[in-house]
């Protein structure tokens, strides 16, 4: 017969892995938090818009940056109405369809305020009366929404806007294309 011998008691061991594993994704959540919180309060992003005195109180095409947008008009409306926007000296800035999916009937153009002179230049460029829409936007671009029932530019659009003596102009900022330099790859 044999005696049945009593077990070894397990050693408490301590498992340390988890405590770990909590303290180092603990770590990456602070600091993860304290980046997110550094780039929101130190950012430094370009402003949208510069506010300038404009010469002889006018404000002009190449002053202007605009987004054509095509609202259920036939394909290639707002890449020709760009073109024609363009050729009169206008920054435009995208061509695509309503980022919204919305349909307009005739013509649409939405900036910072009802009455804002890059507003009124674009709408001074159309043969239609276009719906008006402010969006209070900042950085003062005008978006162009052509519809089905839009037909053409004036022949001869408006070439400035009044503005009140002494005002200042909040100009949105353009940014021009560098060259590439020779023997780069721009990939």
């Amino acid at each position: 017969m044999t005696a049945i011998h009593p077990q070894p008691r397990p050693h408490s061991r301590v498992r340390w892995r988890t405590p770990i594993t909590m303290v180092i994704l603990l770590g990456i959540l602070v600091g993860g938090a304290w980046w997110g919180w550094n780039s929101l309060v130190n950012s430094s992003a370009e402003p949208t818009c510069v506010e300038q005195t404009l010469p002889n109180n006018r404000l002009v095409p190449k002053q202007v940056v605009v987004n054509v947008y095509n609202g259920g008009a036939k394909a290639g409306t707002a890449g020709a109405v760009a073109e024609q926007l363009k050729k009169r000296g206008f920054n435009v800035a995208k061509i695509a369809n309503e980022p919204k999916g919305d349909k307009i009937d005739v013509v649409s153009v939405r900036g910072a305020t009802d009455d804002a002179p890059e507003l009124r230049l674009i709408a001074g460029q159309l043969t239609q009366k276009p719906l008006t829409v402010a969006d209070n936007r900042t950085d003062h671009t005008v978006d162009l929404v052509v519809g089905r029932g839009y037909t053409t530019l004036k022949p001869k659009g408006l070439p400035s806007v009044a503005i009140p003596p002494g005002s200042t102009v909040c100009l949105p900022v353009i940014h021009t294309p560098q060259p590439i330099p020779s023997g780069q790859n721009p990939n």
